[in-house]
């Protein structure tokens, strides 16, 4: 994994009309992006699965599609509006500003990635015989990194929970930990500094001062009794969205991986308590199930228990994939107790309990909380899926390799001329294809050309009319990853299709 390989991400990217800098003909803005033809698609695909696989799948989990402007008392009573804020630093010789804590967890990086090259070597010698917990508990180079990063996390805990940040700082110095950009170790104090963007509504409204929302959960918690009793929904039940959320981000770099404008999917699930960890613990292994079901190489993915928790969890997991830069969070789990409901109680005054029917009694449910960044994944597909390949004689090509149903097209449909009436030949396979596709109808440049065109943006299936089409009614299929070309009747592209790109058959690997 490199920079390199980062850069060539994002320049794909724009390259292919996956992602562009937001309002670019005017230099642009930091931290904001714009999805194009090809990346809109990726990205509706993904909520897709994400959707589908939470809602259709679950009997007992339904969505919402919650307001962005909310009662400003809501960002109150969840902590937002005293709480909500990073701990930041600056350099003062690069005048860069960093999150203090992920300068120190970078810090602590390297030595895990210390801990994975002894692990990979110890494999490469035993072979077979490896057993890499027994390796992993004795070798002395591993005790020694995991001392050290347990010492760090220690510290940093305590600097946090107790909000001495001059704490934060001293590590940072103990450390030796420098600037990125510049090399400088001259830092500023540690401060917190608030994310939320505040706005104004018409001083007729009341509450002139709202926000925008930094997060999807809180409209899922005051609908939660409307949709308690109109669906006549049962513990455990869970609530899903999707949806824009906004955070004033200093620190935003990374490409999509940190922006201020971004889209979450988060569910809530609601449990009767004393049950949550049961229910955390199953949460936690399906989240990773649908992420490996996407065919991404587990090593890729980890788990990292939180080192300071919200004041709202009890047990908290993010679920990291090993970005080009490192591994780096894509989804959160947190149990988060009673916390939300109890408090929205509090500041209303109106009771949010369920009553339970066999028990006899009502009681504010327990939540455990999946919420996973959209473009975060969307980033994840990208980094995973890009491939320079070599076909020998010193020929490559630019090959996305994204799950077949969740590509941009299903498939391109390409006359090999404008001639011949093989045009009209194309459009009406088109026109056959597109009720149950998104087809991409490509006529110009050479035949090769546009394979790679479409290996380039993904595309799994190719299909080429040529002369031999219009006499006996075939076209070739040519498979993005294999580079196959198979010879088909025209009736029989809808079935093959559909199996190469079916949803139900990834969903199916959930079931």
């Amino acid at each position: 994994m490199s920079e390199e390989k980062f850069k060539n991400v994002i320049s794909h990217a724009k390259e292919y009309g996956f992602v562009f800098p937001s309002s670019e003909v005017y230099d642009g803005l930091a931290a904001v992006y714009d999805y194009g033809q090809n990346g809109v698609e990726l990205k509706k695909n993904i909520r897709e699965y994400w959707w589908k696989s939470m809602v259709q799948l679950h009997d007992n989990i339904v969505g919402i599609d919650a307001s962005i402007f909310m009662h400003p008392q809501v960002w109150k009573a969840s902590g937002h509006v005293d709480g909500f804020s990073d701990p930041m630093i600056d350099n003062k010789d690069s005048k860069k500003r960093y999150r203090a804590d992920v300068l120190i967890e970078e810090y602590q990086e390297k030595y895990k990635v210390k801990n994975r090259k002894e692990i990979a070597k110890a494999k490469k010698r035993f072979g077979e015989a490896f057993d890499e917990e027994q390796f992993v508990a004795t070798n002395p180079n591993i005790l020694r990194n995991n001392a050290k990063i347990k010492e760090i996390d220690d510290r940093l805990r305590e600097g946090l929970e107790s909000g001495e940040l001059d704490k934060v700082k001293a590590l940072i110095e103990d450390l030796g930990i420098a600037d990125p950009v510049s090399g400088s170790k001259n830092w500023t104090d540690v401060r917190q500094f608030n994310l939320m963007y505040s706005t104004q509504m018409s001083a007729t409204d009341g509450e002139s001062q709202i926000y925008l929302r930094p997060e999807t959960a809180q409209g899922i918690f005051v609908n939660y009794l409307n949709v308690q009793k109109t669906g006549r929904m049962k513990l455990p039940f869970g609530i899903a969205q999707t949806g824009k959320a906004f955070r004033n981000e200093i620190v935003a770099r990374q490409f999509i991986m940190r922006m201020k404008e971004f889209e979450q999917m988060e569910m809530q699930f609601f449990v009767q308590p004393g049950t949550e960890m049961k229910w955390y613990t199953y949460w936690k292994e399906h989240r990773l199930k649908w992420h490996r079901n996407l065919g991404i190489d587990e090593s890729k993915y980890r788990y990292h228990d939180h080192v300071k928790l919200a004041h709202y969890a009890n047990a908290a997991v993010d679920i990291e994939y090993e970005f080009p830069f490192g591994f780096k969070e894509v989804e959160g789990i947190h149990s988060r107790t009673d916390f939300d409901l109890k408090q929205h109680e509090s500041f209303t005054g109106k009771k949010l309990q369920y009553f339970d029917n066999e028990k006899n009694e009502s009681y504010v449910p327990y939540v455990v909380e999946t919420s996973i960044g959209l473009d975060r994944m969307f980033l994840v597909l990208m980094s995973n899926a890009l491939e320079e390949e070599a076909l020998g004689d010193g020929k490559t090509r630019t090959v996305l390799r994204l799950p077949a149903a969740l590509a941009p097209y299903q498939c391109a449909i390409l006359p090999v001329v404008k001639k011949d009436g093989l045009v009209e030949k194309a459009q009406e396979v088109f026109q056959q294809l597109k009720l149950d596709f998104n087809c991409y109808y490509e006529e110009k440049d050479t035949i090769g050309k546009r394979y790679r065109r479409q290996d380039a943006i993904g595309t799994p299936i190719c299909i080429t009319i040529d002369g031999t089409s219009l006499e006996d009614n075939t076209v070739t299929l040519r498979f993005r990853d294999t580079m196959e070309q198979r010879r088909v009747n025209i009736e029989e592209l809808e079935g093959i299709i559909a199996k190469e790109v079916s949803m139900k058959a990834l969903l199916k690997g959930l079931v």
